[in-house]
């Protein structure tokens, strides 16, 4: 029982790492997705009024429940041919046990040829 009681807080911290690691991997899987979706739109976009506004739009949509926090950046010429780079950040923190372990952003980009 004694020796039960001394494991039990590094087994549950482990645990716990664990699953907020991986809700941190599922959330970076989601971004570069949405980054992906997003830059896709991007280079059919051309014609668009505002195509910075159109792929935004997407990133956030595509997001899901990362959705508002998401900050979207588009950089293109919008010329025939040129490329289009999609980048988002989100902000992330893992937390054991109420304790913050590590905290930052998130960041994924994809580079599409305009249409």
């Amino acid at each position: 029982m004694v020796e039960f009681v001394l494991v039990l807080p590094i087994i549950l911290m482990v645990l716990f790492g664990v699953i907020q690691f991986g809700l941190t991997f599922n959330h970076y899987v989601a971004l570069t997705d949405a980054v992906r979706a997003g830059a896709r739109t991007a280079a059919v976009s051309r014609q668009a009024s505002c195509p910075v506004c159109v792929t935004s739009a997407k990133v956030k949509s595509s997001a899901g429940d990362l959705g508002p926090s998401v900050n979207v950046t588009v950089t293109s010429t919008w010329q025939h041919g040129a490329d289009v780079v999609v980048t988002a950040t989100y902000p992330y923190s893992i937390k054991v046990l109420g304790f913050v372990v590590k905290s930052g952003n998130l960041s994924s980009t994809t580079t599409e040829r305009v249409e």
